[in-house]
């Protein structure tokens, strides 16, 4: 099944990041890009976005100019102060994704949601994209 959508982010890696002058066998060019579902119902769309351990107030989501752009940022960090020694510990962990839209989509009504370590969307379509059931003609 093809996509409406168009995943900006697959674009670029899979013709920059994977060329062969930056492949390593210590980074692979990637950072983490979490797994996405999209399903297309008569209504909307829905989309699933995986994002474990984080929370609501550290994601950033915005369209601009018909593209879906999701950001997340996370940073932890431990301090242990002991007599002889401090202990001194941080983590740091992001991503992005962005998605054009396709036409169909009311950008005004894109609805999300955190739960659970998955970030949802519903995408509602424009009246005119939503499919119209088939006129049955009597035949005579």
């Amino acid at each position: 099944m093809r996509s409406n959508f168009f995943d900006l982010d697959d674009f670029f890696e899979d013709r920059i990041w994977n060329s062969s002058i930056l492949k390593d066998r210590f980074w692979n060019g990637k950072t983490m890009t979490p797994a996405m579902n999209i399903k297309e119902t008569e209504e909307d769309f829905e989309i699933e976005l995986a994002a474990p351990g984080f929370a609501k107030k550290d994601f950033e989501v915005t369209i601009d100019n018909g593209c879906l752009n999701i950001s997340a940022e996370k940073s932890i960090t431990e301090e242990e102060k002991e007599k002889n020694y401090t202990r001194r510990e941080f983590s740091y962990n992001s991503f992005e994704r962005s998605l054009q839209l396709p036409e169909s989509v009311k950008e005004e009504a894109v609805k999300a949601k955190y739960n659970d370590g998955i970030l949802s969307f519903k995408l509602v379509k424009k009246e005119e994209a939503k499919k119209q059931k088939p006129k049955v003609i009597e035949v005579s």
